[in-house]
């Protein structure tokens, strides 16, 4: 006679060895060729996701018409006190770059924030050697920056640095939108009722303060949008990430997600990469970011392709048990000489082959 516990941890590996197997299915689809837009791409994330949205918009503008950081600092965060060498990145990226002042006895001094200033003039270096794209790429983009007044995990007075940031870049204010007075705290804002209160900051990080943020920031960046439909006609992919993955410490999911509206099979859509922040990847939360956010109710109405890349926690080796997007140096195991905010860092490369995939052609029609 079979004992019950036995029969039930037997019941158990089952399921999990079932799900196991129904992940590697899914997982093993290719991310298709779809012949999309190639010049109307756009990226935006959250938290860490925000950080990385405008690392890439820096390295890769060239093929970007926009930008949405949510909670996010300027490119290249960590590197923004002149001459601080000697501090650890990851112990920058805490303080300087989330909550500046949080071990300072003396009040809060400007000293402590990010520079954006210095910032600017180092991305003008950067450009020069080409280890990001030239900064006159940037004159017509279009920027969406948020935060929330109630956000203590990643500070306001970082993300203004962020607005001050585009604007030493030469920017005009008419074409960025920093929204700045919500009470929201730390996470990415919908109008549904059922995710949190405006003012937490809690999992999974999505918070009703009564707009669409994801439609918000399309919007800002593409113009004026059709409503976005109540009930979606596309399809979500799980895709096989790993033929993006290049390096030892990428982080990355062997997993990644896309939204592919029915009409965007047939016609040349525009893609939107979104990036989820700390703790929101498909370990964590399997789809409720990619899903839950609004991006694919807009994007249906409207041809848009969103892309929805994932990183993976990992305790050592890189040390990012969060699964945070590399805002610090991880994938280079934080030791110098650092890439994280370059074009050839392995994460930045990854979104760009996998933006690269979705605007080539089907192979019957090459």
């Amino acid at each position: 006679m079979i004992r019950l516990p036995l029969l039930l941890g037997c019941l158990a590996l089952s399921n999990i060895v079932q799900a196991e197997e129904h992940d590697k299915e899914l997982s093993s689809i290719v991310l298709p060729a779809l012949n999309a837009i190639s010049d109307q791409t756009s990226i935006s994330g959250l938290s860490s996701g925000g950080f990385m949205a405008a690392q890439y918009h820096i390295a890769y503008s060239e093929n970007l018409i926009g930008a949405g950081i949510i909670a996010g600092g300027p490119w290249n965060c960590v590197a923004s006190i002149p001459g601080n060498d000697l501090t650890p990145k990851l112990v920058s990226a805490t303080t300087t770059c989330m909550d500046p002042c949080k071990y300072s006895w003396f009040g809060c001094p400007e000293s402590l924030y990010p520079n954006s200033r210095y910032l600017s003039e180092l991305a003008k270096t950067e450009a020069e050697r080409g280890s990001i794209a030239r900064l006159e790429n940037l004159s017509d983009d279009k920027v969406y920056i948020f935060s929330g007044l109630e956000d203590r995990t990643v500070k306001q007075v970082v993300v203004d640095q962020t607005l001050s940031f585009y604007k030493y870049l030469g920017l005009n204010e008419s074409v960025i939108r920093y929204d700045n007075k919500t009470a929201a705290g730390h996470g990415f804002i919908t109008d549904d009722l059922e995710d949190n209160s405006c003012g937490q900051t809690a999992k999974p990080w999505i918070n009703n303060c009564g707009f669409s943020q994801a439609r918000r920031l399309l919007e800002h960046i593409y113009g004026e949008l059709e409503v976005d439909v109540a009930e979606l006609s596309g399809e979500l992919i799980k895709f096989d990430q790993t033929p993006f993955i290049s390096g030892e410490y990428t982080s990355l999911d062997d997993i990644g997600y896309a939204y592919i509206p029915e009409s965007c099979r047939s016609e040349s859509c525009r893609v939107h990469v979104a990036l989820h922040g700390c703790r929101q990847g498909h370990e964590f939360l399997g789809d409720r970011f990619v899903k839950g956010t609004g991006y694919n109710e807009t994007a249906d109405a409207n041809q848009l392709i969103i892309l929805y890349p994932q990183v993976k926690p990992s305790s050592i080796m890189p040390l990012n048990p969060r699964g945070c997007w590399d805002f610090w140096g991880y994938s280079s195991n934080s030791l110098p000489p650092y890439h994280y905010y370059k074009r050839s860092a392995p994460q930045m490369k990854a979104i760009n082959q996998m933006v690269n995939r979705l605007i080539s052609k089907p192979t019957n029609e090459l």
